[in-house]
C-alpha cells in the first residue's frame, strides 16, 4: 500500500476524548483499558475512528501516525509518493451518554486547520513533502499549473508524502473546512495540505470521485486525462463483500485513478463473512503504471 486514510480529531487542549464513553460503558479499569489512556490527555490532533465508540488505533495521534509514516519512508528512500488522505472528523454520537458534545470537537477553525500543517512540519522536512507551492508555477493557480505542466516527475518526487483533506467541498459554506484553509490563499499559497476540490477552482489539482460505477469510470477518465489527481474506492464495507461483488473494484482499477482506496487490503480480513475479497494490483505490487496516461515505455517494476 501507499496511500493511507487517518481520520483526525481536534482536541487543541488535550483531554476532550477521555475517558472514551466506550471506556465507561463497560466499566474498563487503568489496568484493563485497550491502551494507556494518558497519550488522550495531552494536546495535540487525535487519530481513531469514532469519537467515544470506537477510539483505538494503532496511533493514536497525528504526531505519532507522522513519526510512524517517516521512519518507513527515511528507511526506504525510493518509493513512490505515498498520499495520506486527511478526514477532518465532526462526530460527536455519545454526548447523550455523557461524552464529547457538538461544539468543541467538531468544530474545524483556521487555527485548526493550519494547526494540521504545524504537526506535519514538526515531523517532515518541507523536501521530503510534496506541497501545493511545489507544484504551482509562477504566474499560474494551482489547477492551471497541473492542467498545463502537469505535476513533478516521478525522478524528483521519490521518498515524498503528500497530503490531501478528504472532507466534500462546500463553497456555499463560508465555515468549511476548505473555504476556511482558503482564505488568504486561494491556489494554497504556503499550506501544506491540498484540498478536495472542484473543477474549474484555482485550489483543484485533487479530486475525490468514490464511485467508479455506472457514469463514474467515464468521469474519472476525463479528469485523469485532464491531469487532475484522482482518488476512488474499490469496495463499500460491507455491501461489497455481502454482494459478493468485484465490480466496483474492477472499474475502480481500469478507471486509472491514481489512489484507489479499499478496506480489505490483505487476503483473510472478509473471510468472516465467508467470502475471501481483496484488493490488490496484479502480482501484489504497491504501484504500477497508470493505465491511462503512463508514458510509453513505462514498466511497473520499475516504478518500485
Amino acid at each position: 500500500m501507499r496511500s493511507f486514510e487517518l481520520d483526525l480529531h481536534s482536541d487543541a487542549k488535550g483531554g476532550l476524548y477521555y475517558p472514551p464513553v466506550i471506556w465507561t460503558l463497560s466499566n474498563l479499569t487503568n489496568a484493563t483499558t485497550p491502551y494507556n489512556g494518558d497519550i488522550l490527555k495531552k494536546p495535540g490532533i487525535k487519530v481513531f475512528h469514532v469519537t467515544d465508540f470506537d477510539p483505538d488505533s494503532v496511533c493514536h495521534t497525528f504526531i505519532d501516525c507522522l513519526k510512524q509514516l517517516k521512519s518507513w519512508s527515511d528507511a526506504n528512500p525510493r518509493h513512490v509518493p505515498i498520499t495520506i488522505d486527511l478526514e477532518l472528523k465532526t462526530d460527536a454520537p455519545a454526548c447523550s451518554l455523557g461524552g464529547v458534545c457538538p461544539g468543541e470537537a467538531t468544530n474545524w477553525t483556521l487555527p485548526r486547520l493550519l494547526n494540521v500543517d504545524a504537526e506535519i512540519l514538526s515531523v517532515f522536512p518541507k523536501k521530503q513533502l510534496i506541497r501545493p507551492d511545489d507544484v504551482r508555477k509562477s504566474g499560474l493557480t494551482l489547477e492551471q499549473t497541473i492542467l498545463q505542466q502537469g505535476w513533478p516527475k516521478l525522478k524528483d518526487v521519490r521518498g515524498r508524502l503528500l497530503f490531501f483533506f478528504d472532507n466534500d467541498p462546500k463553497p456555499s459554506d463560508p465555515n468549511s473546512p476548505r473555504e476556511l484553509y482558503k482564505t488568504g490563499a486561494p491556489s494554497l499559497q504556503n499550506r501544506t495540505v491540498f484540498t478536495n476540490a472542484l473543477e474549474g477552482s484555482s485550489d483543484a489539482a485533487f479530486i475525490k470521485y468514490n464511485e467508479p460505477r455506472a457514469n463514474g469510470i467515464a468521469e474519472i477518465q476525463r479528469l485523469v486525462k485532464k491531469g487532475y489527481l484522482i482518488r476512488t474506492r474499490a469496495d463499500i464495507p460491507i455491501d461489497t463483500i455481502l454482494n459478493r461483488t468485484t465490480e466496483m473494484r474492477d472499474l475502480a482499477f481500469e478507471s486509472g485513478a491514481q489512489i484507489v482506496s479499499t478496506d480489505f487490503p490483505a487476503w483473510g480480513m472478509s473471510s468472516r463473512w465467508g467470502w475471501d475479497y481483496v484488493a490488490r494490483l496484479p502480482g501484489g505490487l504497491a504501484a504500477r503504471c497508470n493505465p491511462l496516461i503512463a508514458p510509453e515505455g513505462c514498466k511497473d517494476k520499475d516504478l518500485e
